[in-house]
């Protein structure tokens, strides 16, 4: 059985693991900022009703142990704003990936930087993962300033590493730490 997890990033924030109850605030996010989250998210366009939403927190509350990956809401002062989790870890070769987002109002204020910097400390010290990578298509300056700020180094350019809204292809820039790091 995995383990209830919240994480204290500071006063005010917190990483709460992700429940049935978290959907109708991720919906009614996504939906009022569809705009500003679809220009990097592919996700935003097929997140039509709650119920595509539910299907998501479905999937990953009810994981079986061997797929389970944390992933959690972001709060601030106790209200939503944003998600982060891992994503695609492989155990075996003890790794993962990061992925992140957050409600417009309260972008530039370095609630995902301090996030994911918890995150990281979670990964290498408790969970036993040696390398997080963190993906972020080119030209979202906002999202490859937070691995850069974190001393992650740029590996390289997977070139249309993405599929966005509007049916164009993105590459993604690929950041790497190690625990060694």
């Amino acid at each position: 059985m995995i383990p209830y997890m919240i994480i204290k990033v500071d006063t005010d924030i917190e990483l709460k693991q992700l429940e049935r109850s978290d959907s109708a605030d991720i919906f009614k996010t996504i939906d009022n900022q569809r705009e500003y989250l679809g220009k990097w998210l592919p996700f935003v366009e097929f997140t039509r009703e709650i119920s595509d939403t539910e299907m998501f927190v479905h999937s990953v509350v009810n994981a079986s142990e061997e797929r389970f990956e944390y992933v959690f809401v972001i709060r601030k002062c106790n209200e939503f704003v944003g998600l982060i989790g891992f994503k695609d870890t492989d155990k075996q070769n003890k790794k993962t990936e990061i992925g992140y987002w957050l409600s417009e109002k309260y972008q530039k204020q370095g609630i995902v930087t301090k996030s994911v910097n918890k995150l990281c400390d979670f990964a290498f010290n408790q969970e036993g993962i040696n390398r997080i990578q963190i993906k972020c298509a080119v030209g979202n300056i906002p999202s490859k300033n937070i691995p850069i700020k974190l001393g992650f180094k740029l590996e390289g350019i997977e070139r249309q590493g993405e599929l966005l809204t509007g049916g164009y292809f993105t590459d993604l820039e690929i950041y790497s730490k190690l625990k060694s790091d």
